[in-house]
């Protein structure tokens, strides 16, 4: 018996060895684990200091007045192009039917002037051809004058042919009645004098005569020719005074563009009476009714837009290292722990405020940095954005809790 307990004792493991192992194992499964979840942690960053994140904007309207209809409730949903409410329009219309009045009279006023500018225009070459007919009249009236000076030179020179060949005769006579008496000369011959010089006599009053007529046409061709040159004085006058009196269209051209932007303006006032949602979103923070009076640029409420939704995370800054942009993400928000929604991640942010305790206090002058010294020191936290693919539209609410879990490459 002695010898049968002898032999079996060395292959026997005692309580104390077991216990040795197990406790080694122990230690190498907790080491094990510990590495685990260390390289987990470091390659699939988590935080559960998130927040539901959504693009939100304050609905003002850009005309003022009473709202007449609200088309919309408190947390309803809207799609894009939904008409939320209208301010009284009546103004605005009355606006754009003056201004489009007033452009019209413009118009009206701009054919008036273009007719009257047509009329001088039309009077302006009457008054040209006025002219060229007083010059063409001074010339005819000059041809004229010369015509009548030319007679006048012609009867002068017939009256003083006349006045020779009469004189010559008148002579002749009183030479041969003389000699009648002593009969040197034949009655006949005195006879023929007489007859002569009263055929001259005459001869001379009719150049005379013929000359008082060319003079007289000679004077009523100068007169003629002064009248020409007054009446050509006058078209002359009538011309400039005419062309003076022919304006432009470029002041009211020019006023154009002032009322079509006036017209512009009363229609944009006028479609801007009713405001449309600009994306699908959720209406929040409504606290008017119909009735109320509405500023230009006072929020009447908000808009969330439903469009895409974001989980923001603060990370460690030791964990940015391993968060890119693209990588795949999970969100769980805590109306819903157990639904998980998948994410991308946009951007990762580079600044938030500085802590004073460290840095001090950044301001004009020199910096204020205060003589402390912190025995531990905190890891500074950068938002993550993730955006959620295929967010449901009843569950994400913009500042709800959320947990990111980053998935790594």
């Amino acid at each position: 018996m002695e010898t049968d307990s002898a032999a079996t004792t060395p292959n026997a493991t005692t309580p104390k060895q077991l216990s040795r192992w197990v406790s080694f194992g122990a230690v190498l499964a907790a080491l094990a684990l510990g590495l685990v979840v260390l390289y987990h942690s470091n390659h699939s960053p988590r935080t559960d200091d998130a927040e539901v994140f959504a693009n939100f904007i304050g609905i003002a309207p850009q005309v003022d007045g009473p709202i007449m209809r609200l088309n919309v409730r408190d947390n309803q949903f809207v799609k894009k192009g939904d008409l939320l409410f209208e301010i009284d329009e009546r103004p605005y219309q009355y606006a754009l039917e003056r201004a489009v009045s007033e452009q019209a009279a413009l118009e009206g006023q701009i054919a008036d002037e273009r007719r009257k500018i047509a009329a001088l225009v039309s009077a302006v070459s009457v008054s040209q051809a006025g002219i060229h007919t007083a010059q063409a009249d001074i010339s005819r009236s000059s041809a004229a004058v010369e015509q009548a000076r030319a007679d006048v030179a012609h009867a002068e020179q017939g009256v003083s042919r006349a006045k020779a060949e009469w004189t010559y005769s008148s002579n002749n006579l009183h030479r041969l009645e003389p000699l009648l008496t002593k009969q040197f000369v034949t009655v006949d011959q005195v006879d023929r004098a007489r007859t002569s010089e009263i055929t001259q006599s005459e001869a001379l009053k009719q150049a005379q005569s013929q000359l008082l007529l060319s003079q007289a046409e000679l004077k009523s061709a100068l007169a003629q020719s002064e009248r020409s040159g007054a009446a050509l004085d006058e078209s002359k006058a009538q011309h400039e005074q005419t062309r003076n009196a022919v304006t432009t269209l470029e002041p009211l051209i020019n006023q154009r563009g002032a009322r079509a932007s006036a017209v512009k303006n009363a229609r944009y006032n006028l479609d801007n009476s009713r405001v449309y949602a600009p994306f699908d979103a959720l209406v929040t923070n409504l606290t008017i009714s119909e009735g109320a009076y509405a500023h230009v640029g006072e929020q009447v409420f908000t808009l969330i837009d439903a469009r895409t939704w974001w989980a923001i995370g603060n990370f460690r800054e030791g964990l940015l290292s391993h968060i890119k942009p693209g990588m795949r993400a999970d969100v769980y928000v805590l109306s819903k722990p157990d639904v998980r929604f998948s994410g991308v991640v946009d951007s990762v942010g580079f600044g938030v405020t500085p802590d004073p305790d460290r840095i001090g206090h950044l301001g004009p002058g020199l910096p204020d940095v205060q003589r402390s010294l912190n025995w531990v020191h905190l890891a500074s936290r950068y938002p993550v954005r993730v955006r959620v693919e295929k967010p449901a539209a009843d569950v994400f609410r913009l500042g709800e809790s959320a947990v990111v879990t980053i998935r790594g490459n």
